[in-house]
């Protein structure tokens, strides 16, 4: 495994909320801080953290940069985020993940080889926005608004990392009112 590497860090925090029922699910508080927040708090290490929707308060410095179609998706919104991205080295998150820490974020820098490296579930199924890139690898695919980034990522090579730490799914995502009651039950 190579040494963390200097990095940036892009945050996906747009898009409707649509089975969250609220217009931004990443401003809901759980665990006493909002999900974008804790997001954020993993990625001290970061040089520069590029989140990608509608500004709003945080706890952390970032540079906020906006869809520019709105509602196509995570991989449109992950090439308006890559255009911003100055390191080699980028972590991909989702603004959801309120599991996600700096060791997990260190221990997948640290575990890129090739085009990046990947957390899997217990199904070892690729967790795409729980990642860290090469961000040359990523400019070299076609992102185009309402492509899936599951299609376009899953032609790099990628190292599949299972999380040493044990705890709560760092890649456990808040998709509905019931994912945010699990999160806060782990949290108490």
């Amino acid at each position: 495994m190579m040494p963390p590497s200097a990095y940036d860090a892009v945050v996906l925090a747009g898009g409707r909320s649509r089975r969250m029922s609220v217009a931004d699910k990443t401003r809901l508080i759980v665990g006493g801080r909002s999900l974008l927040d804790r997001v954020l708090g993993a990625l001290a290490g970061a040089e520069t953290v590029i989140v990608v929707g509608e500004q709003r308060p945080t706890d952390e410095p970032v540079r906020w940069v906006a869809d520019r179609v709105p509602d196509a998706g995570p991989a449109a919104a992950l090439a308006v985020g890559l255009d911003e991205v100055t390191s080699p080295l980028v972590v991909v998150l989702a603004g959801d993940l309120p599991f996600v820490t700096g060791a997990h974020v260190a221990e997948l820098v640290g575990a890129v080889e090739s085009d990046g490296a990947v957390y899997v579930d217990d199904t070892g199924r690729e967790q795409w926005l729980c990642g860290a890139w090469r961000a040359d690898a990523l400019r070299e695919l076609d992102f185009a608004p309402g492509s899936a980034l599951r299609a376009n990522l899953a032609g790099l090579d990628v190292r599949r990392v299972r999380p040493r730490a044990s705890g709560p799914q760092v890649w456990f995502d808040c998709d509905s009112p019931v994912d945010v009651r699990r999160a806060e039950d782990m949290l108490s």
